[in-house]
């Protein structure tokens, strides 16, 4: 054993570490973030619930290891000798969970309402760089730690019990809660210099003010419902079901539109159908009712008027999402838009176009795709 030891005291890596200590955290940050983008995929597969749980279980006992190295508790152990890479490995589950939240939240068509969450998600994930020399304020450690778990258990939980709804992200928040406070409370506890830098009062009062914001983001709609994501969404002029399989015709954009499908200007002739076409991704078992939203610009009033909520279920699993439609006609002129939405009113992606009435006009470079 002392072998060993002496052996990775003298290793390659531990002296490249030291040697690039400076640059070390940049290093395991974009480690972090490749190895997620290169190996998740759906949240409801056994490979990606146990990356995120092994993250989890791990980052929870790096900073309670972390937190009590100070004391010298691990001194005469063979922890002792790893000491030097707590930090790191704190920032790397730091950053592979926040990757792991920036890939999912980032597969929805449309963030819309949602873009001030991912904002964040995008904001802490850039900020881990940065966290090594920060890491061991120890307000900010728990206070990342709480945000990171929230987010973690508000993924996993649904996909857990088949179920998603208000009441299930409040228990998710809740579970993430205790969590939080039962490791801050037992680092407290066995960690003299804990409590000489942390005031539990002022620490217990943070966490609590961020699960408050959290819930009010939730409350104004301002949090996507995960797990859901919005696969596709296209505005289309016809749809038809052939042996299982979607045909869409729609019109594509210029060439150099890369990143949407459909082209904005829909051109709508009078007593034909307006097709909104989406597949929505859900983990394997979860049933959940969705809604589209259709509203109009009204150019009068400056604002959106909802003209139309129209539903139906859906089903998890399908790789590629659950499919599904819903079309209007006798439409207005201008500025329209879907909303893709849960019961509970929650944005899943939003499909924009805009109508232009026209006898003689037709579209051009339409396309017909299965899905």
């Amino acid at each position: 054993m002392r072998r060993t030891i002496a052996k990775f005291k003298n290793s390659a890596f531990r002296n490249y570490i030291r040697k690039h200590e400076k640059y070390a955290p940049f290093i395991f940050f974009i480690g972090g973030f490749i190895f997620d983008s290169l190996t998740l995929g759906r949240i409801d597969r056994l490979y990606d619930l146990i990356v995120l749980c092994l993250y989890m279980t791990l980052l929870t006992i790096t900073i309670y290891l972390y937190n009590l190295a100070d004391d010298g508790k691990w001194q005469n152990t063979f922890l002792a000798k790893y000491e030097e890479y707590f930090p790191l490995a704190i920032q790397f589950f730091f950053g592979g969970l926040s990757s792991a939240y920036v890939i999912y939240f980032s597969r929805s068509v449309s963030l819309s309402k949602t873009i001030s969450f991912f904002i964040i998600l995008v904001t802490l994930l850039i900020a881990n760089e940065s966290l090594k020399k920060r890491i061991s304020n120890k307000y900010l450690q728990f206070s990342v730690y709480f945000f990171v778990s929230f987010t973690f258990f508000t993924f996993i939980i649904p996909v857990f019990i088949k179920e998603m709804n208000t009441r299930i992200f409040i228990f998710s928040g809740l579970v993430s809660l205790a969590v939080t406070l039962s490791l801050i409370i037992l680092v407290y506890t066995l960690s003299p210099s804990t409590r000489a830098e942390l005031r539990i009062g002022k620490i217990t009062g943070i966490i609590i003010l961020m699960y408050t914001v959290i819930n009010l983001f939730y409350y104004f709609k301002l949090i996507p419902p995960v797990p859901l994501a919005l696969e596709n969404g296209l505005v289309a002029h016809n749809i038809k079901v052939e042996n299982n399989k979607y045909i869409i015709s729609y019109e594509t954009d210029e060439w150099f539109i890369f990143w949407r499908d459909h082209r904005l200007k829909f051109i709508y002739a009078p007593g034909d159908n307006v097709y909104v076409f989406t597949s929505i991704f859900a983990p394997t078992d979860i049933k959940k009712s969705i809604f589209h939203r259709w509203k109009w610009f009204n150019e009068t009033t400056n604002e959106w008027e909802v003209v139309e909520d129209i539903g139906y279920h859906i089903t998890g699993g399908r790789d590629a999402g659950f499919r599904g439609y819903t079309f209007k006609n006798n439409v207005k002129k201008g500025l329209w838009k879907v909303e893709v939405i849960t019961r509970e009113e929650l944005v899943i992606g939003v499909i924009d176009f805009e109508i232009e009435i026209s006898n003689s006009s037709h579209p051009l470079r339409v396309v017909n795709q299965k899905f």
